[in-house]
């Protein structure tokens, strides 16, 4: 039992370690924090609901989650084949296309949450 929790423990300090160095290193990281943290501000002045609120955080980790996916798809490809390679073009442009589409649906989740506050 004390190996599993240590290795568990283990576990979440090297996943710490990696998302510390994704908002160190990566620009797209770094702009949707900025993002994330202005919808925060957002949230406490237009006093979202609960709901909202799940909402909002589920696409913040949604985005980030997959940015960071996306940065491991293109880090291992460059790795593997450092040369330009046509299908390694397509791995991590189809990585870059979920971004894409986790993105596109948080905006709109965001704009289903904040335009009732405008109109």
């Amino acid at each position: 039992m004390k190996k599993f929790l240590v290795g568990r423990f283990n576990g979440l300090l090297y996943s710490i370690k990696g998302a510390y160095y994704l908002i160190r290193t990566e620009d797209a990281i770094k702009f949707q924090s900025l993002i994330a943290l202005g919808l925060v501000f957002a949230g406490f002045y237009f006093e979202i609901t609960a709901i909202e609120w799940m909402f909002q955080l589920f696409t913040f980790g949604l985005v980030m989650g997959v940015e960071a996916l996306n940065t491991a798809i293109e880090d291992i490809s460059d790795f593997v084949h450092p040369d330009h390679n046509k299908k390694i073009g397509i791995i991590k442009d189809i990585g870059a296309g979920a971004v894409f589409l986790a993105a596109f649906f948080s905006i709109i989740i965001i704009l289903i949450i904040y335009l009732p506050y405008f109109i």
